[in-house]
This record gives structure tokens, C-alpha cells and sequence, in this order.
């Protein structure tokens, strides 16, 4: 890539701003947060679960502009990415709604892979930071039109995920395990008053 070509992509995408607005509807329940260091620039959609903030899911919206940390779908930056996420990768709750056979991620990326016909599809990884990603280098798309390509991909990708029923399952997946933390918190606690009496 030129370095005038590599210049006028990071003006391009260096405003992300737009991105919470366009994705806030797909994505309700999940709180943004602005990501504007390290490899990402974009915005990360998530939501506690369980009852501590350790363990969040969500999704990321926007521009991945350095491979480092996920070099596993094998990116060419600077990309436009959406993925989905349970952070951290390898706990109890990535397990079971990522890596498991039968898990949450892995039957979303079977049925949207069923139903897309064309690239680029969604990549599935059960032990990714990302376990459910579209990717597409932001070079293929003409200069100055950028952003308004930007916005297609993630509306078609962010679709798809509704559609899919994954933003709507992981919502209530986050919520029914803090409800069942919070249960077993106040259980257990019940408990230990009655022993102590």
C-alpha cells in the first residue's frame, strides 16, 4: 500500500463517532464504550455478566488498524470489523457460550453461515478474543467512499446478528446469569444466617 493511499485511510477512518449512533440500535441493551487505543478504533458494545464486571459480552463495531491480538483471522489492516465476544476468552462463561460444541457462537456462525451466500462471512474461533468476526480490508473500497462503505458492512453484518438472534439471546444470557448470581448470592447467604442461628 502507498503511504498517500495509507494516509488518506486513516482519515478516513479516524472519526468513529458515527459508529455508536449507527450501532446503537442493533445493539440495545449493551453500553458503548469508545475504543481509540491499540489495535482497535471503534466502539465496544457490552454488558456485565454474572453479577461482577470481570466477565463481559458484547460486540465491537469499527476498524481494526494493526493485527497484533488477532492475527487468528488473519487481517490485513487496515480492516472494518464486527465481531462478537466473551471476555475473558477461557473463563467459565467463554466456555460454555463460545467453545462448547453446542454453544451460543458456534450455532449463530452455523445458521448465519447458511443463510449468507457471499463474502465475507462470518469466522467462527472457540478461542479467539473475537468468536464470531467479519472482516474486510478497507482498501477494497474506493477512496473518499470509505465510510460510506464502512456503514453498509457493519449494518449488513449488525442485521445479520439480530436476525440471527444472537444480540437478543447474549442480552438475555447476561442478564439471566447475573439474576442467577445474584439468587445464588442471596441463597447462600440465607443459608449462612439460618446455620449461625
Amino acid at each position: 500500500m502507498k503511504a498517500a493511499e495509507a494516509r488518506s485511510i486513516e482519515n478516513e477512518i479516524r472519526a468513529v463517532a458515527w459508529i455508536r449512533d449507527l450501532a446503537r440500535p442493533y445493539l440495545q441493551g449493551f453500553e458503548p464504550a469508545l475504543e481509540s487505543e491499540g489495535p482497535l478504533r471503534g466502539y465496544r458494545f457490552s454488558r456485565a455478566l454474572g453479577s461482577g464486571k470481570r466477565a463481559r459480552a458484547g460486540f465491537f463495531a469499527g476498524f481494526l488498524v494493526e493485527s497484533r491480538g488477532f492475527e487468528f483471522f488473519e487481517p490485513a489492516p487496515p480492516e472494518c470489523v464486527l465481531f462478537g465476544f466473551v471476555d475473558p476468552p477461557g473463563s467459565a462463561q467463554h466456555g460454555r457460550l463460545v467453545a462448547q460444541p453446542e454453544s451460543l457462537f458456534r450455532s449463530t456462525h452455523e445458521y448465519i453461515s447458511w443463510l449468507t451466500h457471499h463474502p465475507p462471512r462470518f469466522q467462527f474461533s472457540r478461542s479467539a478474543p473475537a468468536g464470531l468476526v467479519r472482516h474486510l480490508p478497507v482498501s477494497c473500497w474506493p477512496e473518499g467512499r470509505r465510510a460510506h462503505y464502512a456503514r453498509n458492512f457493519l449494518i449488513e453484518g449488525l442485521a445479520w446478528l439480530v436476525r440471527s438472534g444472537l444480540v437478543r439471546r447474549l442480552a438475555a444470557e447476561a442478564q439471566e446469569s447475573g439474576g442467577a448470581m445474584a439468587r445464588a448470592g442471596n441463597h447462600k447467604a440465607r443459608k449462612t444466617t439460618r446455620v449461625a442461628r
